[in-house]
């Protein structure tokens, strides 16, 4: 299996200039000079004041009348620009057996799922109903599992547990199920620092985690132009401690960000660099990742469409600028709108997949998601590996080699030969050719005597095999228990 992948094929999808890029960072650096953010984290608006933001004095007015005032924060551009100096360009995370591992640099692309998703499919039932721990856990199963899949989130959002802690619980669903490098979620900044410990109890101590960090948290800021204390927070912890920090939108273009596309990922770059000024200021050299999940309001649904080629569009546009400013970049693929695996479930996750891999971005997260980010689906995960597998054996390019040339071989066939039984052939054609598991090539004959199965039956039986046979890595029961120790006192101090 390889470790990593690297685009070699040309051309690239390319969306913006250099010219264009330009353009757009200094857009985003005029927003963030002249419009500004809010700042609700006080400790945020400290750091940011004493760095020499302006920040807009406090009222004294009524409470509800004022509650945004002494909130908004000018950035100058210098400031961004210092930040953008020190923020690094490579990032490398690894699984909990440390071979497993992503190295975030220039043209590195790996996939992953998504988080957080409020329902599933039950593979057994067909049922549409809440993921539950089980649920969380065989998700990161079948990740541990899919030889395509290079990162897992968590696909479910675990119910039956308290809400204020139910990131712990999920969390340990996740290490119990998978040995893959994780991108996590968190309520809050104390959420965030019971998984950090967690996570130190299961690779040996903050030194090992230092070394080679087992997630990387995704944190949102509230477009347009906000950020809650708990984003803010939780930038700050992972900056102190060592997390690799992903700080990126969700803009709904045309809803929460501008309808034209260029203003979109002017708004979510002006939000991305945000974080990475406060995270720079914690600690020069903390890891932040740009990106977001920016789209197209469907303006007959208002829905967040997830399988708008806009999506694609956008976050090709963003890795452009984030290749360019030097950040590693967090993308969107393998999803769609549909309810179920259906064509329109495969065209749309087909099309994402594609692009993003071309376009060069580093973690490409939300395979798997069904029903516009609310459906975590099991069949969507395993129909997009494979589909992943494809597109990461064309973006690995054509060697050629006086060994893949093959003259030797073509002057001993000679015209009218063949070259089946050549020594060459036999070297060759497993690396050369893709093989799939899923995909169907049989003659129809032989299809319908196998049981006519479609693709939808081919995905589910791989589901129900990965759920019933597939057992991860154990985690040593003396660290099960300290993980557990750390989630019962959460759970005692959130009642």
């Amino acid at each position: 299996m390889r470790a990593n992948y690297q685009i070699n094929a040309t051309p690239q999808f390319r969306v913006l200039s250099d010219d264009q890029i330009v353009e757009i960072y200094h857009a985003a650096l005029d927003v963030l000079e002249r419009v500004g953010t809010r700042m609700y984290s006080e400790e945020g608006l400290a750091l940011l004041r004493d760095a020499g933001c302006q920040v807009d004095a406090a009222s004294t007015g009524s409470a509800a009348s004022t509650r945004s005032a002494g909130t908004l924060v000018r950035i100058p551009a210098w400031l961004v620009k210092h930040a953008l100096n020190t923020a690094p360009q490579r990032v490398v995370v690894a699984g909990r057996d440390r071979r497993r591992r992503v190295v975030l640099e220039r043209e590195k692309f790996y996939f992953g799922t998504g988080s957080d998703c409020p329902s599933l499919v039950d593979p057994h039932t067909d049922e549409v109903r809440k993921y539950t721990f089980q649920d969380v856990y065989d998700a990161a199963r079948i990740s541990d599992a899919l030889e395509h899949i290079d990162f897992h989130m968590s696909l479910g959002l675990t119910s039956g547990v308290p809400t204020q802690t139910y990131d712990r619980h999920q969390f340990l669903a996740m290490l119990q199920g998978t040995s893959k490098p994780f991108v996590i979620t968190a309520v809050d900044r104390a959420g965030l620092a019971d998984q950090y410990h967690m996570a130190c109890e299961v690779l040996g101590g903050p030194e090992e985690f230092a070394r080679a960090p087992l997630f990387v948290v995704y944190i949102e800021p509230s477009s347009p132009l906000s950020n809650s204390v708990e984003a803010v927070e939780k930038v700050l912890y992972a900056a102190e401690v060592g997390i690799p920090a992903i700080y990126t939108p969700c803009i709904i273009c045309g809803g929460t960000g501008p309808v034209t596309l260029a203003g979109t990922i002017v708004q979510a770059l002006a939000e991305s660099l945000v974080g990475v000024v406060l995270a720079q200021l914690v600690r020069p050299g903390a890891a932040v990742i740009m990106g977001g999940v920016n789209s197209a309001m469907d303006m007959a649904t208002s829905i967040l469409s997830y399988g708008a080629p806009e999506l694609s569009l956008v976050s090709a546009a963003a890795t452009d600028v984030a290749k360019w400013l030097g950040l590693p970049m967090f993308s969107t693929a393998g999803c769609s709108d549909s309810k179920t695996l259906d064509q329109q479930a495969a065209v749309e996750a087909t099309m994402s997949i594609v692009f993003a891999a071309l376009s060069g971005a580093n973690l490409i997260h939300d395979v798997g998601y069904l029903e516009s980010g609310l459906l975590g689906s099991f069949d969507m995960l395993v129909m997009a590996d494979e589909v992943i597998g494809m597109a990461k054996h064309v973006l690995g390019g054509v060697a050629v080699t006086p060994e893949t040339l093959a003259i030797d071989v073509v002057e001993r066939v000679g015209p009218g030969g063949h070259y089946l039984t050549q020594e060459h052939t036999r070297q060759h054609f497993r690396t050369q050719f893709w093989f799939p598991e899923l995909m169907d090539r049989q003659q129809r004959r032989s299809w319908q005597a196998s049981g006519s199965k479609t693709m939808a039956d081919r995905v589910r039986e791989k589901v129900i095999h990965i759920l019933d046979h597939h057992e991860p890595a154990p985690i040593p029961p003396d660290v099960q228990s300290h993980l557990r120790d750390i989630i019962a006192q959460a759970d005692a101090q959130n009642p």
